[in-house]
């Protein structure tokens, strides 16, 4: 039974992980919009208009992996009933995955590749679990 919640908690972390991510990618333009005549839905016009992104504009899709993984990982954490930590770098793994995928088909600077796939996944992912360890000893 504890591996069927284990699971459970995976597919929920990802799940709300996923959403948290989505959130920030759509709302995040109306926060720091895009450069004038880019559509940031559209991977063709990123493509022929990335020279005209500033720094400022590679901060939203960062915060959306970050804390994305952060509130997956703590979720799944607190769901999971043994091996919390590995089900919460599962999570990080999993999201690190699409990153790298994310890389290779979205132009971007290789500075925020970089970044990106450095601080925004298993680092976020530790964060959310280590909160939700902290969360639960308050509680026992």
């Amino acid at each position: 039974m504890d591996i069927v919640r284990n699971i459970l908690a995976v597919v929920i972390g990802l799940v709300l992980g996923s959403a948290v991510n989505m959130a920030i990618v759509v709302y995040g333009p109306e926060i720091i919009p895009p450069p004038v005549g880019v559509d940031v839905t559209n991977t063709e016009s990123i493509r022929e208009s990335i020279h005209l992104f500033e720094v400022k504009h590679f901060i939203m899709p960062f915060l959306a992996h970050a804390i994305g993984t952060f509130v997956g990982a703590l979720v799944a954490y607190c769901i999971a009933v043994k091996r919390q930590f590995i089900v919460s770098f599962i999570i990080g793994f999993v999201f690190l995955a699409g990153g790298i995928s994310a890389s290779t088909m979205i132009p971007a600077p290789v500075w925020f590749i970089v970044v990106d796939l450095t601080f925004a996944y298993i680092p976020m992912a530790w964060g959310g679990a280590y909160l939700a360890a902290r969360i639960r000893n308050v509680e026992t």
